[in-house]
Parts: structure tokens; C-alpha cells; sequence
């Protein structure tokens, strides 16, 4: 009974000591990485544990607190799958108080509804590999518009209203720079995000040297005055010089510098100041367009924040995301023209493969207007909170300002991180949510990165970037079919954005190999 007894220990204290050898292994391999002077400058928080059996395999700073950067993407996309759900979709409508007459008359407002569907744009979905936008930045308000046409309305009395009440009006969060809210990655949020809230220039080289560039936007150009300084060199002169600037609450589009004559142009993203009512002055315009005389104006209708109601609200308005009291007589409007998106989980895989942020905000709000008690960034953010209790994680390791992770303010442990991949891997929706990460080698943020390397095709994963910050946080498959959860963040470290990156992949293929060519597969 005794040597029975010993001889079944033996195998278990043999593969313990593998496992352990091969942790200390790995841990040899990281620490050296991270003592190189480049990187030994930065902090550093890591953690990488076992999805079979919960260890931990390597950890660093693992209970500080760091700047996630987009990582803070991870919980958002978590909590919506939770709390939301992969089918949600989200209806865009456009109402009135009552149908036209025999005339085809609107006697009052005609109201373009916006219920915080992200994809109001000509961008393709599903997203398959890449970013593609095969239809016009405008699409779906054509649709709108062809449909109003179809309903037979000749004439509107009353104004073109664009209401976004669905969501509060909270543009920014806190802890964004000012470089932020003019630029693509900063777009303004609102429940009526139209081409993901921003236009799009195009610059081309005059005919001659010493003429202006050629300067386009779209869609609707007539949405900022252009102060065009760019001027062109002669050919061959050198690389382009070219600055874009806008100032927060300006209208005005300032371009100066130089683009040689041969070059073949470039173009970027500039945010819009208020999307809805870019929504209404651009829909107005394509009414007209199909022979609807409009007599009113273009304007937007917005939930302040400080017109909140206090009091208990147990019903919805059904015209926008506006709230009424109990016993409200405010009549049902009707609708005469509708867009229906697709499933919200098609929109989690953008905000996650290609770091979508004013994506990541308005599922921030939407959290907060479905399970909470508004669509703000308060309301959302308590909902999380309430998200990462459930998930078994600290809140004192969650510290949360936005939704996307643009915000400096934000703060998160890589344990709290791991322990949510952990605990995501786990629910019926964990499929889902691991493959809107983007996959090593092959598709969004991470299509040029581990190519040619163990780790291409076997790591899903989440990356994230600011000036001074770099992060990495996913799932992996390590060549000896070990399934494993991980999280690199970096902080206060000088490194470009490609060094960071290098000493990031550099960690992650060590934890891939494990050590598998030289002590064999399981």
C-alpha cells in the first residue's frame, strides 16, 4: 500500500517540478528583457496566468496601478456583452407629430431620432480583416431621406430637428487633452453619430510650384470655413510638411506647410463640434435635394446635463432618448422613416480590432441608459463598477473616467485586467468577446506585428497606446497548447512607439514558446 502510494506521487511531483522549471525559466527570460536600460526606465505591470488551472505563471507590479490606455476597452466590450447583449440593435428614426396630408404637407417639425447606433456611416460591416468604407460617408441618411421622399412629403413647415436626448449631452470625458477633441480619435459623442463624427479632408498638390494645395471635405464642406496656407513645392523636394489644426469650438480649418508637386496627396480626419446638429444641417440638405421644400431651419435637440430629472422616472419618451414623468400625456409620434443596425457585437469587433474610440464612449452611455439611469458617463460608469463586482474583481483596482481609455485619469491593475479576461473566458458570451480582439499577425492593430514568429495566429489581444504608455492584454495559445490569459502595461517610459512595441512582443513570444522546442509538447 505504501509503494502503491509512492509511486502514484511520483508522476504528479515530476510534472510539478516541469511546471515550476518552466515558470522560472520564463520569468528569467522577462526580467532580462525588462532590464535592458530602455525599457528598466519605464514601470512595468505584468501578469500572465494559466485559463486550465488559474496559476500564475509570471507576475510584475501586479497589484499597482497603471495607465491602461485602450486596454480600458476591454472592460466596456465585456460589460456590454454582459449586461447588453451580443443581439442588441439599435433603431434610428425619423418622426413626426403627425403623417403628411393629402399635400404631402409636414405641418410641424420633422425630427431625425438618434438611439446611439454607432455605424451611421458608409463603413462595411461585418468587419472582415480591415477597416472598408465602400458606401458614401452619408449612406444611411440617404436611405432616410429616399425613404421620407417615398412617404410622398412634398413640404416641411417646421424645422429639421436632430435629437440625440437618447444620450446626455457630454461630448468629452475627463483627463482628455486638448490635442484630442480636434482630431479623429477624439470625436465628440453623441446618440447621433454620423460617419463616426468627423470629415474627412483631401489634399492635393497644386499643378505648379508656388500654388496653394488643393483642399476637399467630406461630406458636407460647408461645415467649417478653410484658411488654406499650404503651399506647393517643386517636385522632388522632399517629404510633405503639412499641419492641421482646429481649435475647440471653431469652425475654421487652418492647413499650412508644403506638399511637393509630385506627391500623391494624403488625407486626414478633423472631429466635428457637434454632431447633431451637423446631423440635421447635412439632412436638411439632402431632403431639398430630392425636391422637399423645407420652410424651417436645421437645428439640434440635446439632453443637458443639468436637465436631468431628480425625480422617479418610469417612462420613456418614444420621440429620441428623452425622459417624461409618470402620467405624461405627451402623444405618440409617428414615424416615417426608419434604420435598423446590425447585431451590437458586429460593433464591439470594430471597437476592439481597430480601437475604435468614440465607439468604446457611446457603449460607455449605452450601459448607462440601458442598465442604469441615463445615458451619461456617470451613469455608465456605475454600471461598470457594478460590472467589475460581479466579475469577483477589486474596485479599488478599477478606476474609471471614460470608455475608450483616452482619459489620463484612468487607472488599472494588471491583476484586476487578467482577473476580467479570466472571468470573461468563462461566461456563455467569452467566445464572442475573445474574437473582437484582434488576432496576432493577421487583422486590426495588431495585422503588422509577430509576423513571422510563434505567436502569429495564437495571440488575441488588445493594444493600447499614449505618449508615454503602451499596453498589450489578451488571450495566447503557447506552443504546448497551454491556453493563458496576459497583461502588459507600461508606463512613464521614453521609448517610440515602435520600441515599445518591440520589448512588448518580445515578452509575449516568451510566454508563447515556454519552452517548447527544447522540453517537448504534452
Amino acid at each position: 500500500m505504501v509503494l502503491a502510494l509512492i509511486l502514484v506521487s511520483i508522476p504528479a511531483f515530476t510534472t510539478t517540478k516541469a511546471e515550476r522549471a518552466r515558470q522560472k525559466a520564463l520569468a528569467a527570460k522577462i526580467d532580462a528583457i525588462l532590464a535592458e536600460p530602455a525599457a528598466a526606465r519605464g514601470f512595468w505591470g505584468i501578469r500572465v496566468v494559466s485559463l486550465r488551472s488559474g496559476t500564475t505563471l509570471y507576475e510584475r507590479n501586479a497589484e499597482k496601478l497603471f495607465t491602461p490606455a485602450s486596454n480600458t476597452k476591454l472592460f466596456v466590450t465585456a460589460a456590454a456583452l454582459a449586461l447588453i447583449g451580443p443581439e442588441h440593435k439599435f433603431r434610428t428614426t425619423v418622426e413626426a407629430a403627425a403623417a403628411p396630408d393629402r399635400y404631402g404637407r409636414i405641418a410641424g417639425d420633422l425630427v431625425l431620432v438618434g438611439r446611439g447606433d454607432p455605424n451611421l456611416s458608409g463603413r462595411t460591416l461585418p468587419y472582415k480583416k480591415r477597416t472598408e468604407r465602400a458606401q458614401p460617408p452619408v449612406f444611411v441618411l440617404e436611405q432616410l431621406a429616399d425613404q421620407i421622399a417615398a412617404r410622398g412629403v412634398r413640404v416641411i413647415e417646421g424645422d429639421v430637428v436632430a435629437d440625440d436626448t437618447y444620450f446626455v449631452f457630454e461630448r468629452y470625458a475627463e483627463g482628455w487633452s486638448y490635442d484630442d477633441v480636434v482630431r479623429a480619435w477624439g470625436a465628440p459623442v453623441s446618440a447621433l453619430a454620423i460617419n463616426d463624427n468627423v470629415l474627412f479632408i483631401r489634399i492635393l498638390p497644386g499643378e505648379r510650384a508656388g500654388e496653394k494645395a488643393f483642399v476637399t471635405l467630406d461630406p458636407f464642406p460647408e461645415s467649417f470655413q478653410i484658411d488654406n496656407r499650404l503651399v506647393t513645392t517643386a517636385a522632388g523636394s522632399g517629404p510633405r510638411n503639412i499641419v492641421v489644426d482646429r481649435r475647440p469650438g471653431s469652425a475654421t480649418l487652418t492647413l499650412w506647410g508644403s506638399i511637393p508637386a509630385d506627391d500623391a496627396g494624403t488625407s486626414e480626419a478633423i472631429a466635428l463640434e457637434d454632431p447633431a446638429d451637423f446631423s440635421a444641417r447635412i439632412f436638411r440638405r439632402l431632403l431639398e435635394r430630392r425636391g422637399i421644400n423645407v420652410y424651417g431651419s436645421a437645428r439640434a435637440r440635446h439632453q443637458e446635463p443639468m436637465g436631468l430629472p431628480t425625480f422617479h422616472v418610469t417612462a420613456r419618451a418614444s420621440a429620441g432618448g428623452g425622459q417624461v414623468e409618470t402620467g405624461s400625456a405627451t402623444p405618440q409620434p409617428v414615424v416615417l422613416a426608419a434604420h435598423e443596425s446590425l447585431p451590437l457585437v458586429e460593433d464591439l469587433r470594430v471597437i476592439n480590432k481597430v480601437s475604435q474610440n468614440l465607439h468604446a464612449e457611446m457603449a460607455l452611455r449605452l450601459l448607462g441608459r440601458e442598465k442604469g439611469t441615463a445615458g451619461s458617463i456617470e451613469a455608465g460608469l456605475k454600471v461598470l463598477q457594478s460590472f467589475v463586482t460581479q466579475a469577483g474583481l477589486d474596485p479599488a483596482e478599477v478606476v474609471l473616467y471614460d470608455g475608450s481609455g483616452l482619459s489620463r485619469k484612468n487607472l488599472v491593475s494588471p491583476r484586476a485586467l487578467a482577473g476580467l479576461l479570466r472571468y470573461a473566458a468563462g461566461q456563455p458570451w467569452g467566445e464572442a468577446y475573445r474574437e473582437t480582439l484582434p488576432v496576432a499577425g493577421e487583422d486590426g492593430s495588431l495585422a503588422e506585428r509577430f509576423l513571422g514568429t510563434a505567436a502569429r495566429g495564437r495571440v488575441q489581444a488588445k493594444t493600447g497606446s499614449m505618449e508615454h504608455v503602451k499596453s498589450l492584454s489578451g488571450y495566447a495559445t503557447t506552443e504546448r497548447g497551454e491556453p493563458i490569459a496576459f497583461v502588459i502595461l507600461s508606463n512613464n517610459h521614453t521609448l517610440t512607439y515602435e520600441e515599445a512595441d518591440a520589448v512588448i512582443d518580445r515578452i509575449v513570444r516568451a510566454v508563447v514558446e515556454d519552452g517548447a522546442a527544447k522540453q517537448g509538447k504534452r
